[in-house]
């Protein structure tokens, strides 16, 4: 399965200082935050990823390009540990980049990803600004494809006063966790707001995109025909709703915790959880 890491925006909220450094390279511990998201995609079983960039972002594929003479200083000065550090980073499998010229929005970004994906029939797509806590939904993502041969979204309870922030799910359970999605919403206010049902239709709290998806490539014609939405961007949750409209779309609730970075408020609660 291949994977796709949108990291191309301007990183506004991070301002001065995402001018010189992607904020999907600063640090979480000690390593920046793009490594945990390409590492989540290897473990989930994806051998090939395309991390689409943005200008100024050429930090993330030096960081991910081997560097021979580091490694060889590294082993005749004795420092094992910070050489298997590096190395780690040639266990990632094959790691492609491309550009987006312009800030449209996230599902301007993913149209980059077609040819990449050619033929194949399902791909992750992973934001590369979020680290999961508390495990990948992405295999339970993948365990749902395998059963029922549906694009799905991971999701997690969201409070009311912020739905407005996120996309938000409608739909009935299937399984524990699993659910059939009737409507998929970007940034609605609160009234507005589509809700998860149970088993038995009665309503749960509502629940937000996790950042992490499997579509399928039907996807990219469904961008080409989406008009810029919420934001003057084009939202790839637009062409969400008409794939899932054509052929169905599942959500996979998810217990864990996603930790948003694109603030300095997210980075700083991340760390802290990862301290």
């Amino acid at each position: 399965m291949k994977a796709v890491i949108p990291a191309a925006g301007f990183g506004t909220r991070f301002l001065p200082l995402a001018k010189a450094i992607p904020k999907e390279m600063l640090p979480l511990g000690d390593r920046p935050v793009i490594h945990y998201v390409v590492a989540e995609a290897v473990a989930a079983g994806c051998d090939e990823i395309l991390i689409i960039l943005g200008r100024g972002k050429e930090a993330i594929p030096a960081y991910f390009t081997p560097n021979p003479e580091l490694e060889r200083h590294l082993e005749q000065t004795g420092k094992l540990r910070e050489l298997a550090a590096v190395q780690e980073l040639s266990r990632f499998g094959r790691i492609h980049y491309t550009y987006q010229a312009a800030m449209r929005g996230l599902g301007d970004a993913v149209k980059h990803a077609r040819e990449f994906v050619g033929a194949d029939p399902v791909f992750a797509l992973l934001l590369g600004d979020t680290v999961m806590h508390g495990g990948s939904p992405l295999p339970p993502m993948v365990a749902a494809w395998g059963q029922h041969r549906l694009p799905s979204v991971a999701l997690e309870e969201c409070p009311a006063e912020k739905v407005a922030r996120y996309g938000v799910a409608g739909g009935r359970q299937l399984a524990p966790d699993l659910f059939a999605l009737d409507r998929l919403v970007e940034k609605p206010r609160p009234e507005e707001a589509p809700r998860l049902l149970d088993e038995g239709g009665a309503p749960l709290a509502f629940h937000a995109f996790a950042a992490r998806y499997l579509l399928t490539p039907e996807i990219f014609t469904l961008l080409d025909q989406t008009q810029p939405g919420y934001g003057g961007e084009v939202q790839v949750t637009d062409a969400m709703e008409r794939l899932r409209a054509q052929r169905g779309f599942l959500g996979v609730r998810w217990p864990g915790r996603r930790l948003d970075i694109g603030h300095p408020k997210g980075l700083l609660e991340a760390a802290h959880l990862f301290a």
